[in-house]
């Protein structure tokens, strides 16, 4: 994420092109970044529930989670309202465009709402949450170009990308309800023998088959139906795409996860909050409409790119853990502002450090 949003902010469109094999390497690799990120979200959120759910008190689970929603939602608006604008009587509604944070706080909203309807029944559950996948993406075509121009914008902003959003609730809601599919499964099986070893196995072959045949299965279930959404589908098929590449993803990090569990790796994951606010706040200038992007955008050349993304990863990991400590500042002031969390006895430090960014 944050070399991703360095180098697309910054470097020099004369690079972005496809004829350059390190530009079209970066560019697919970072495509698979959101996919991850709204997948492990739905997985983390909805496990921790079920298996509250099954010592027989999820109410703290459910709790945070609303909270957490609801506080993503707010961080994602903060961080675009240009205060100094504001203050000089200049106003706009961009701040009202729809980013990363809101997407995934509704979705977590969202993925609460369907655990309550079905959390006496994890099978129904499951089937639920995959059918949900599986038609958000599927229906892809029927609102890539949607516009809603007598929805008021703070709605439409959600579902249509006409007004400037970058992530709306369809279709990336497809992938938390997916990673929360996911989570039915673990919470299933996890005790089971070779469990580890058969989802390592799963993954690496789903990840494969989507990669290699979903566009060929929608084709083939436009032949058999001749309903053209599945042909409209098939003929940009980059959801069922990225799906593969999370599977992969997921495979070869659960097959490391014995190598990961103390590495600096799994403490940055702990922080991807902070982080994101921070590394906003530096490339965007948020609150200031000062930042990186004010000075060099889309200036750089490659090498410079490059290294700066290098130096920008390891300032705001520095920040983060050594000067900012913006964690319990940031949880514990917006949880007195929504007035939605009683303080609970017993706090899990799993899911403090599991969810504590990736929701």
């Amino acid at each position: 994420m944050l070399q991703g949003h360095f180098v697309d902010t910054l470097l020099n469109p004369l690079y972005r092109d496809d004829s350059y094999l390190a530009y079209t390497i970066w560019s697919y690799f970072r495509g698979i970044t959101a996919p991850t990120f709204f997948t492990i979200s739905g997985l983390v959120v909805l496990y921790l529930m079920l298996k509250a759910n099954e010592k027989g008190d999820d109410s703290v689970r459910v709790k945070k989670g609303i909270t957490r929603g609801f506080m993503l939602i707010g961080i994602g608006y903060a961080l675009r309202i240009p205060f100094l604008s504001w203050l000089q009587g200049s106003f706009d509604t961009y701040f009202l465009v729809i980013d990363v944070l809101q997407c995934i706080g509704l979705s977590l909203l969202l993925l609460i709402g369907l655990y309550f309807i079905a959390r006496k029944n994890s099978y129904a559950l499951s089937v639920i949450l995959l059918t949900i996948c599986c038609v958000i993406f599927v229906c892809e075509p029927l609102y890539r170009n949607l516009a809603l121009p007598n929805v008021p914008l703070f709605f439409s902003n959600y579902v249509s990308k006409a007004n400037g959003s970058i992530f709306t609730i369809i279709p990336w809601f497809g992938y938390v309800a997916f990673g929360g599919f996911l989570a039915t499964i673990f919470f299933r099986s996890s005790q089971s023998k070779r469990f580890k070893q058969v989802t390592v196995a799963t993954f690496w072959v789903l990840g494969i088959g989507l990669l290699l045949f979903s566009t060929d299965a929608l084709h083939f279930i436009y032949y058999l139906t001749r309903i053209q959404l599945f042909e409209d589908a098939a003929n940009y098929n980059y959801l069922f795409l990225r799906l593969g590449n999370v599977f992969l993803y997921f495979g070869f990090f659960y097959m490391l996860e014995r190598f990961m569990k103390q590495s600096i790796v799994t403490k940055i994951g702990e922080k991807t909050l902070n982080i994101y606010i921070v590394h906003f706040i530096i490339i965007y200038g948020s609150f200031t409409g000062i930042g990186l992007k004010h000075f060099w955008y889309k200036s750089l050349e490659p090498w410079e790119a490059v290294f700066g993304a290098i130096i920008f990863m390891i300032t705001v990991c520095l920040i983060v853990f050594h000067i900012g400590k913006t964690n319990a500042f940031i949880y514990n002031n917006l949880r007195r502002l929504l007035h939605l969390v009683i303080k609970p006895k017993k706090t899990g430090t799993e899911y403090d450090n599991a969810s504590e960014d990736g929701d």
